[in-house]
């Protein structure tokens, strides 16, 4: 089955056709400064439900995904201070040390998330001489000039510049961002490479001078030197288009002499509480903050998966623990099928099955393919056919569906105030009131164990 993405070039939804069947993808990757938020994960999240859908329908992968570790401005639009500049003066530490710290975080939370590991990771840092190969080469093809500042790309040289932010070069507005270089020919011409103050931590040596890339440019050399002059996907957040994917597109045939990417995609932001996802909301959550609230992974990835990647999604603790609950409730009903003793026809697996590939395939559709999933489980007698296809299922949805063992009981908070009650009747020595809640916590279904120093335990029955 063919995979369809909705290319926000062309606008309209595009076939994947990889050469020799291997889909060459490219998914802008983390800035290691500070702590990945819930917000970041989505993006990640949605990178692995794309490279899961490209090998659930039968092809193979090349992934590369950047470590932005040098270069990235406090403002995406070229200006302000370098962000691992600002954290290693933050936090007295040099960038390597910064940037160790935090991809080893954000790492460990993808794993967590059950995100795949891309074929290729590279930080910026460890391609300095194919970027500084990539600027020259933008220069010796006239696409680049230098000023007292460093080396910009000459947006007036590439014909459609803009097109994927769907701005005009004309338009008034287009480029609009502070003058910080009096040499620049135009508004929306772009640092390549950025000679470096004094002051700057992060700096090597280049024939235009010691300093440091422009951001836009280590997208453009990782790829190349991992995926060579054709990517078929290309993927990251929607604030990228405008700018960042923008750059790319000019810098990747200022090179190359042709287009390079097949198929950009754009994923909307998390949203929290109907607003931005911002400090000043108190919006920003971590993955361990969530998982020091009572949540799994899992209870995320699930949640994850209800919206569709180019739909802005809204996060409360109300879906979150929606989420929880339904996780839990897929946990039963699977392991009612991982016992079940009923077959199911051939021909109704495989028309589930086809249901649910076909929403893979149609632009990664995670909320209709989880219905697929829903309806497998609930509308099916208990088989370990719908326990299999389910596993099947699992190979794009990725929520560990293979290692649910046991479902996880949630004790209501009417039922633990009454065994808090009875835990202080027993301190008291006052048995009397003692049996009377615990034989009122078993009318409601609950067994209550006694412990050691007065702890207790509290079984569903």
């Amino acid at each position: 089955m063919e995979l369809k993405v909705y290319n926000s070039l062309t606008r309209q939804k595009q076939t994947v056709k990889p050469i020799n069947n291997t889909v060459n993808f490219y998914f802008c990757g983390p800035t290691v400064y500070w702590f990945q938020h819930i917000g970041n994960m989505r993006a990640f999240f949605i990178m692995d439900t794309m490279r899961r859908a490209v090998k659930y329908l039968g092809y193979s992968i090349n992934h590369v995904m950047n470590i932005t570790d040098v270069g990235h401005l406090t403002s995406d639009a070229d200006e302000g201070e370098d962000k691992m500049d600002v954290a290693s003066k933050r936090e007295n530490k040099m960038p390597e040390e910064i940037a160790k710290f935090y991809w080893n975080i954000c790492w460990n939370d993808m794993q967590a998330l059950n995100i795949e590991k891309p074929e290729h990771i590279c930080p910026a840092t460890s391609v300095i001489k194919e970027i500084i190969n990539f600027v020259k080469d933008i220069l010796d093809n006239g696409y680049g000039y230098i000023t007292k500042n460093g080396v910009y790309y000459d947006t007036s040289k590439y014909p459609h510049y803009g097109e994927l932010g769907g701005m005009r070069q004309d338009d008034k507005q287009f480029g609009a961002r502070i003058e910080v270089d009096e040499e620049k020919r135009h508004p929306a011409d772009f640092v390549l490479w950025v000679k470096a103050k004094d002051n700057h931590i992060q700096r090597w040596d280049s024939p235009w001078g010691v300093g440091y890339p422009g951001w836009h440019i280590e997208c453009s050399a990782i790829g190349n030197k991992f995926l060579g002059e054709h990517i078929d996907l290309h993927g990251g957040g929607v604030e990228h288009k405008t700018v960042h994917h923008e750059n790319e597109i000019a810098q990747n045939y200022a090179k190359c002499g042709h287009e390079v990417v097949d198929i950009w995609f754009h994923l909307e932001h998390l949203m929290f509480n109907g607003g931005k996802m911002s400090k000043s909301t108190g919006g920003i959550y971590t993955l361990n903050q969530l998982i020091e609230k009572g949540y799994s992974p899992m209870d995320l990835r699930l949640f994850y998966l209800t919206a569709h990647y180019s739909k802005p999604q809204n996060f409360t603790f109300e879906a979150l623990n929606n989420a929880k609950e339904s996780y839990n409730n897929l946990k039963k009903l699977i392991l009612k099928h991982k016992s079940g003793k009923n077959k199911i026809e051939k021909a109704k697996l495989n028309e589930l099955k086809t249901k649910f590939s076909s929403y893979v395939a149609d632009d990664i559709n995670t909320p209709l393919a989880l219905s697929v999933l829903w309806d497998a489980l609930k509308n099916y007698p208990d088989s370990v056919d719908i326990y299999n296809l389910v596993l099947d299922f699992d190979k794009f949805l990725g929520l560990k569906l293979d290692e649910i063992d046991q479902v996880e009981i949630t004790i209501p908070d009417e039922i633990i105030a009454i065994a808090e009650e009875r835990k202080t009747a027993r301190i008291n020595k006052d048995y009397t009131t003692s049996d009377l809640l615990r034989d009122k916590i078993a009318s409601m279904g609950y067994t209550i164990l006694d412990k050691p120093k007065n702890e207790y335990e509290i079984i569903k029955r």
